[in-house]
């Protein structure tokens, strides 16, 4: 599947929004965030820049992305589970932004439940890979 240089960027800016929704910005978010952003092809020193002003910026506009494909979305849905409970729990806020960018993709209710339910239950902490790199691994 082709990842398009629009959907890198709505999943990296969602992903950022997502970081920002508990008011916190912690050094494993930040370390997952320019993993994410190389895997995607962004540069580090951009991915510290946007960090930087991320609680401060008064200005950042939070649409919910929509993206190209729903399997798309459900990465990034996934993604962000993943790095909403590296901190060990999910913010009301992280979970409201995560099932607006889910609903803005016609994503199921049924599948946001079960998927948000086995994330809770097996998840043991960030491996270091997010479901995104699977599809961009293929396109190179």
């Amino acid at each position: 599947m082709e990842l398009s240089l629009i959907d890198r960027s709505n999943y990296l800016k969602g992903i950022l929004i997502l970081i920002g929704k508990d008011k916190k910005l912690s050094i494993k978010e930040k370390n997952m965030f320019k993993s994410l952003g190389k895997a995607l092809g962004f540069g580090e020193e951009f991915c510290e820049e946007v960090m930087e002003d991320l609680l401060e910026n008064e200005y950042l506009i939070e649409e919910p992305p929509r993206f190209e494909k729903k399997e798309i979305a459900k990465l990034f849905f996934k993604d962000g589970l993943k790095l909403a409970l590296s901190d060990g729990d999910i913010h009301l806020y992280e979970l409201n932004w995560l099932n607006l960018v889910a609903e803005k993709n016609e994503l199921d209710k049924e599948w946001r439940l079960y998927t948000y339910n086995n994330f809770k239950e097996y998840y043991n902490g960030f491996d270091g890979n997010f479901e995104i790199e699977k599809i961009l691994s293929h396109q190179t």
